[in-house]
């Protein structure tokens, strides 16, 4: 079977486990767009037909549609895990390397995360995020809103639903190395805050060791406190660590003071070459880094209670559909 055959059916597979009962090739397509995934009701039904003669599905009823059989949570569970496998790693250098933006002329692509909440939850989330900008504790100053029927990075957005998208904390390494200096993503993670400033690293996931973006991991479990270090100035925040060659230390820090000007910071720390920061080792010859997660806003909504499905890397998108989190706009 071909590639694009075999990412086609597992999406549908997926799609089936996600809705939790029957359904028929629309609200199957239905599912599939809300998960970035764009194929033809037609093209649905074909691979479904497939996916019966496979074992991997059978039909319940003309009414409710197709449910997954056992061999089909099996396969389902296998392509997961075989997808996953690398994935996080070759996803930040695939976008990387597509992002343009330029600090100079403050034009072109960045790295997004996006978030789906329903359409009568736009204000509410709203009153939630701003906080988190204020408070610098997100990557940068930008927020993207595209109403339904829109589009966000290639993918259609449901009826009923908007799309939220923040700043991914990866454009730090494509602006890096637009300026020659490479960026190592070495470890996801939580950093504990105290009278609104950063102390320690509680908890730690390296990138090379995982299946999903870890602040997404820690947001799923709950982990996060984003709100309370907002209201308290205490209470732990995804952050990100990474590494850059030490002599390249003078320019990131110019490189980060050029960022906040254009909305783009999110930088918390840059360390001295060859020793520690907040008691993390570093390669001989390198500096730490700590940046903020772009998903920290986008936590501070699962904390409040707010429905939202969320995914972080989720494509490049052009500067141009983020506006100012204090004046933000909607997308037409």
């Amino acid at each position: 079977m071909n590639r694009p055959n075999l990412l086609a059916k597992t999406a549908i597979l997926r799609a089936l486990c996600d809705l939790g009962q029957p359904a028929g090739a629309a609200k199957i397509q239905e599912q599939l767009q809300a998960m970035g995934a764009n194929l033809q009701p037609r093209t649905v039904r074909f691979y479904l037909l497939q996916l019966d003669r496979e074992g991997l599905t059978r039909p319940v009823s003309r009414r409710a549609g197709r449910e997954l059989t056992a061999a089909g949570h099996r396969e389902l569970a296998c392509a997961h895990v075989m997808r996953k496998v690398g994935f996080i790693g070759a996803r930040i250098d695939a976008l990387v390397y597509r992002m343009t933006y330029d600090l100079e002329a403050g034009q072109g692509t960045i790295v997004s995360n996006r978030a789906l909440i329903a359409s009568d939850q736009l204000v509410r989330a709203l009153e939630v995020m701003r906080p988190v900008f204020t408070r610098r504790l997100g990557m940068g100053t930008k927020l993207a809103i595209v109403p339904a029927g829109g589009t966000f990075a290639g993918s259609p957005i449901p009826t009923g639903q908007m799309a939220l998208s923040t700043v991914c904390s990866v454009t730090v390494n494509g602006l890096f190395l637009k300026h020659g200096i490479p960026v190592v993503s070495r470890f996801g993670g939580l950093m504990e805050f105290a009278d609104g400033q950063p102390v320690r690293f509680v908890e730690l996931i390296e990138y090379s060791g995982t299946t999903l973006d870890p602040l997404e991991a820690f947001i799923r479990a709950g982990m996060t406190q984003v709100r309370e270090v907002v209201r308290t100035g205490n209470g732990m925040v995804g952050v990100s660590f990474r590494e850059i060659p030490a002599p390249a230390i003078p320019a990131a820090r110019r490189i980060q003071a050029q960022m906040e000007k254009h909305g783009l910071g999110g930088i918390l720390a840059i360390g001295t070459a060859n020793q520690p920061l907040f008691e993390i080792p570093v390669g001989e010859g390198r500096a730490g880094m700590i940046v903020a997660g772009g998903l920290n806003p986008i936590a501070a909504l699962c904390e409040a209670g707010i429905q939202v499905t969320f995914q972080s890397l989720a494509e490049v998108e052009d500067i141009g559909v983020f506006s100012e989190f204090d004046n933000p706009r909607v997308r037409g």
